[in-house]
């Protein structure tokens, strides 16, 4: 199977490690994939701080980056939900909405990808520790994705999943959110982690890497026993 990679913005500046893993799995399973080089960001930031214009320059950009058939495959649910959620309205009545909808079809974040396109839920790996998993608001709460992660975890070999009480909280990253109302969006951070250690978990796994800057951001702070780790990174590990 054909799979072209998306890569975020800060999985290509600050966490490359993680999108290197992604694609060691992808082809581990089967998949030929391929990396358009020209590719820059979706422009969910752009969007997201109220720049409807760049944005929409900066998507029309991502639509003929990924202009053909073959899948879409992003280690960023916050992104695959910003193109599927807001691509189709921001073209409506235009030139590209039909180029829209192909790509909103196209477009999936890996572990959805795996579970429902390739219909794998055991990759093979193997990690051992004790880990709890942080439900990302982009994936949880714009791409329904639940149990995909999970079911993929509970499948690593040596790894003990447990679930803490604050899973489906918003850590308090949010963008620029955490900018502007840093207070607030550090204490998003600080119930987010005393869930996870209340479980005596070694590591909190998720599927963006933006959750993961912001809360090992506290980690570090406060020299806190717990490391963050995108899945895709556990999933590549044992082999």
């Amino acid at each position: 199977m054909q799979v072209q990679l998306f890569i975020p913005c800060f999985v290509d500046q600050l966490y490359p490690e993680t999108g290197m893993n992604m694609v060691k799995v992808l082809e581990k399973l089967g998949c030929k994939v391929s990396y358009n080089t020209k590719q820059t960001c979706c422009g969910q930031p752009a969007f997201n701080a109220g720049y409807r214009d760049e944005a929409k320059s900066v998507a029309k950009k991502f639509l003929h980056d990924f202009n053909g058939d073959n899948y879409i495959v992003s280690p960023s649910g916050s992104c695959t939900g910003y193109v599927r959620n807001y691509y189709d309205k921001m073209f409506a009545n235009s030139s590209d909405h039909n180029k829209s909808i192909q790509v909103n079809n196209k477009m999936f974040e890996f572990t959805e990808f795996l579970t429902k396109v390739l219909k794998i839920d055991n990759v093979g790996a193997t990690f051992v520790g004790k880990a709890t998993y942080h439900d990302a608001c982009g994936a949880l709460r714009e791409c329904g994705i639940k149990d995909a992660p999970r079911q993929l975890l509970k499948n690593v070999s040596g790894l003990e999943l447990v679930e803490m009480k604050e899973c489906e909280t918003c850590c308090g990253f949010g963008g620029t959110f955490a900018i502007k109302f840093e207070p607030i969006s550090l204490g998003m951070a600080q119930v987010k982690v005393k869930s996870a250690l209340d479980t005596g978990a070694q590591y909190m796994i998720t599927t963006d890497v933006s959750c993961m800057m912001h809360i090992q951001g506290y980690i570090n702070e406060n020299n806190l026993p717990i490391q963050t780790m995108h899945i895709a990174d556990v999933l590549a590990s044992g082999w």
